[in-house]
């Protein structure tokens, strides 16, 4: 679908993908089948949009854009059943969309909000079954980044404490129109089992994390002062005296637990 008749709106950062061969290379990553419940969040000018309709003859796509919205009517016409909602993705409600399935999630996020999208759509993963997005490369490398690493932060542990996160392939600026000013790259995350996530009180462990990379240079005794105590700390098997950014998931998941626990005891003390 040519998208030259439409003019892009930097407001919504919009940089449309028109290279057929990454537009192939994410179709192969995400693998699609008939009766699968796609949702596409931006299809822009369609052009992930139309194959994937190709493939599995039914797609929901969420388009903030309304002037977009007639273009993708027409030109999916002959192609499936393309159920279109103009709305911002962080208002659509994915768990009643979803009806009772599952859903897989795809899409070229925009990258000023890519994410607020990621942590939206977080708080639906009980019905998603798997993500495939494109986005900054420099966010996917901290979306994807191990303890110690530069980029290792509050968005790398949130995100692979519930999800497996593989970065899949680079895409450059010239596969977008208009080119944007960054290397962008494809990501797959899949929820984990319920079974492996081990969070007691998601809340509190988001908090701890929140904290703790609050101010990267602040030891977790000083970063997290508002939360426990080093002496809490230092009684899961965490130094106080360490960083945020050395701490694996785990070692996360070990402290909140562990504050909860304390918590629910305290309530229970007579």
């Amino acid at each position: 679908m040519r998208d030259t008749a439409h003019r892009h709106k930097k407001s919504l950062g919009q940089h449309f993908l028109h290279d057929t061969g990454v537009v192939e290379r994410i179709i192969q990553a995400v693998s699609p089948r008939p009766g699968d419940h796609l949702v596409e969040i931006g299809p822009g000018a369609g052009a992930l949009t139309l194959p994937l309709l190709e493939r599995t003859g039914r797609l929901t796509a969420i388009e903030f854009d309304r002037d977009l919205i007639p273009r993708l009517t027409k030109a999916s016409r002959a192609l499936g059943e393309l159920t279109l909602i103009q709305a911002d993705v962080l208002s659509v409600d994915l768990t009643a969309l979803a009806e009772g399935r599952t859903l897989r999630m795809v899409g070229n996020l925009p990258y000023n909000l890519s994410s607020p999208i990621l942590f939206h759509c977080l708080d639906h993963l009980p019905v998603i079954a798997d993500m495939h997005f494109m986005l900054q490369k420099e966010v996917v490398d901290r979306m994807a980044a191990a303890p110690g690493s530069k980029v290792y932060g509050r968005l790398s542990v949130m995100l692979q404490s519930v999800c497996e996160v593989t970065s899949l392939f680079k895409v450059p600026p010239g596969a977008f129109t208009p080119p944007p000013k960054v290397d962008s790259a494809v990501v797959r995350l899949t929820p984990l089992p319920s079974g492996a996530v081990c969070i007691d009180n998601p809340e509190l462990f988001a908090s701890v994390v929140r904290a703790a990379f609050g101010q990267r240079r602040k030891t977790l005794r000083n970063a997290l002062s508002t939360v426990c105590t080093a002496a809490e700390i230092e009684a899961c098997g965490i130094d106080p005296g360490a960083r945020a950014e050395t701490l694996s998931v785990d070692d996360f998941r070990r402290l909140a637990n562990a504050l909860h626990a304390a918590a629910r005891f305290r309530k229970l003390a007579p």
